[in-house]
C-alpha cells in the first residue's frame, strides 16, 4: 500500500487588488485547494476563545459587536492610523494563521500541490514555509479601483493600505524561484 505523499506547498501574494483571490480561483477550478490565510484569520478572531481574550485585550471590549462578530472597521481603524498597534495585532493573528494553515496543508493528500493565498507573505516571513512563491501584479490604478469597488473604501484608505504593503518590486525581488 503506497503511503499518502504531502503535496509542495505554493504561496500566492500581491498588494491590495493585485487580483490574488481570482488567480486561486482559477487554481481552485483547476482542482487544487487552496487556504485563503485573510478569510481564516476572520474566521479565527471570532472563534478561537484564545485569539479573542488577546484582541480584546489589546483592543478593549469593543473589538467585537454584541453579536460576538468582529468590529472590523473599528480595528481597521486604529490599525492603519498605529503602526504599532497594527503590529501587536499582528503578531497575535499571524502565529494563529500560520498554525491553522499547516494543519489544514497536512490534511491534504497525494496532490501536486496547495496554495496558500496570503496578501503578507514576505512581511511577515512566512515565504520560508513554501516550496515556491508566485506574487500576483496589477498596474496600481486598476489595483485602487478594485478596492474601492469590493471592500467600499475611499480612494485615500486604499492608498494608506497600499504605503503599509511592501511594494510590487521589493516583493518580485523576494521570489522563492
Amino acid at each position: 500500500m503506497p503511503t499518502a505523499k504531502e503535496p509542495l506547498q505554493v504561496g500566492v501574494t500581491g498588494g491590495i487588488g493585485s487580483g490574488k483571490t481570482t488567480v486561486c480561483r482559477i487554481f481552485e477550478q483547476l482542482g487544487i485547494p487552496v487556504y485563503y490565510a485573510d478569510e481564516r484569520a476572520k474566521a479565527l478572531m471570532v472563534e478561537d476563545r484564545r485569539l479573542i481574550g488577546k484582541v480584546k485585550k489589546l483592543f478593549g471590549d469593543e473589538a467585537y459587536l454584541p453579536d460576538g462578530s468582529l468590529n472590523r472597521k473599528w480595528i481597521a481603524d486604529i490599525v492603519f492610523q498605529d503602526a504599532a498597534k497594527l503590529e501587536q495585532l499582528n503578531a497575535i493573528v499571524h502565529p494563529a494563521v500560520m498554525k491553522d494553515g499547516e494543519k489544514w496543508h497536512k490534511r491534504q493528500l497525494n496532490l501536486p500541490y496547495t496554495i496558500k493565498e496570503s496578501a503578507l507573505l514576505f512581511e511577515i516571513g512566512s515565504e520560508k514555509f513554501y516550496d515556491k512563491t508566485v506574487a500576483v501584479y496589477a498596474p496600481k490604478e486598476i489595483r485602487i479601483r478594485r478596492a474601492i469597488q469590493r471592500d467600499g473604501l475611499s480612494r485615500a484608505a486604499v492608498e494608506a493600505r497600499m504605503a503599509k504593503q511592501m511594494d510590487d518590486e521589493k516583493r518580485h525581488n523576494s521570489l522563492i524561484m
